[in-house]
């Protein structure tokens, strides 16, 4: 099915209408949009979300009256599909956060369980970091991502030395060209490496021989990125917006910048990078913070969940 209502669609018509094995839980996976399952299934059911979509919404990647509708339509309807269709279902999230999101929208507190992500970090011998001042970001290279406000994070930290700045993830081709073109625009483009998608032990190695991840996310459900940087001791600096203020401790594990504007994060890097005793004490509670994620917990807190549900007398 298409991005915008297709796969939901064709969905419903699927397990309406399509041959299938019965099923004891279906787990509708929220999305921006989700699969509306009270109005079809009749089988136990739970919700799994990562974050509320709320201003996110106004990033949508279409143009015209197609960028606009969602725009104005989403942050007025979501609110209703989770009062009217969801307020009697179990939801699965993965910060307090959400949950927080959740309930100002209706779900009850005792229908939610928050079961953080966890991390599978790789049996490596983590690298010393670069001898240049390098920073990183990594993650889907999007808008609502803040890669646009990474760069100009990036174009403030580069005046203040010898530095260099990694982009690592993928990206629409299209929005890539116009960010290299931005890199020339802002003159950081020899500075600044766009690395792609790279395999899981190259995103470590990269992570850990960076300074400092940078992450101006406008929401997050947790930010698994924040986790997995700081396993190789790498902290991150932040804007304090719902998911990643669940996973950085401020001041311990890495920075929430609360003026939410790019020359507060650059100047939280450079002071961060400045002291040098401050730096490595927070390399180390990074490094301790990571060690209380892990999928083999998730995933039995996960099952419990499930066995829980199953006992439930209704669907």
């Amino acid at each position: 099915g298409s991005q915008v209502f297709g796969v939901q669609l064709e969905a419903i018509k699927w397990y309406l209408f399509a041959p299938h094995p019965k099923f004891d839980l279906v787990i509708d996976q929220f999305h921006g949009t989700p699969f509306f399952t009270p109005l079809f299934v009749r089988k136990k059911k739970l919700g799994f979300i990562h974050e509320v979509t709320k201003e996110i919404w106004k990033f949508n990647p279409w143009t015209g009256i197609l960028h606009w509708l969602p725009s104005f339509l989403g942050p007025l309807l979501e609110p209703l599909i989770f009062k009217l269709i969801y307020f009697n279902i179990p939801f699965m999230t993965v910060s307090e956060s959400t949950k927080e999101d959740l309930i100002g929208w209706g779900i009850p507190e005792k229908n939610i369980t928050v079961i953080h992500n966890g991390i599978r970090v790789p049996k490596i011998k983590i690298p010393p970091k670069m001898s240049r001042k390098t920073l990183i970001y990594l993650g889907a290279i999007s808008k609502d991502k803040g890669i646009e406000d990474a760069l100009g994070v990036f174009s403030i930290v580069n005046k203040a030395g010898d530095w260099q700045f990694w982009v690592v993830g993928k990206s629409d081709p299209r929005y890539l060209s116009f960010l290299k073109k931005e890199c020339i625009i802002l003159a950081i483009n020899n500075r600044v490496k766009f690395w792609g998608f790279v395999d899981k032990i190259e995103k470590y190695q990269l992570l850990a021989k960076a300074h400092v991840l940078v992450n101006p996310s406008i929401r997050e459900g947790w930010g698994l990125v924040v986790i997995e940087a700081a396993s190789m001791g790498t902290p991150t600096v932040a804007f304090d917006v719902p998911g990643l203020r669940d996973s950085i401790i401020d001041g311990r594990t890495g920075v929430l910048d609360k003026k939410h504007k790019v020359v507060s994060i650059a100047e939280e890097i450079l002071d961060l990078l400045k002291n040098s005793k401050r730096y490595q004490r927070m390399r180390g509670e990074a490094i301790n913070w990571s060690k209380n994620f892990s999928w083999e917990d998730s995933s039995k807190k996960s099952l419990d969940l499930i066995n829980k549900i199953m006992t439930l007398s209704k669907p």
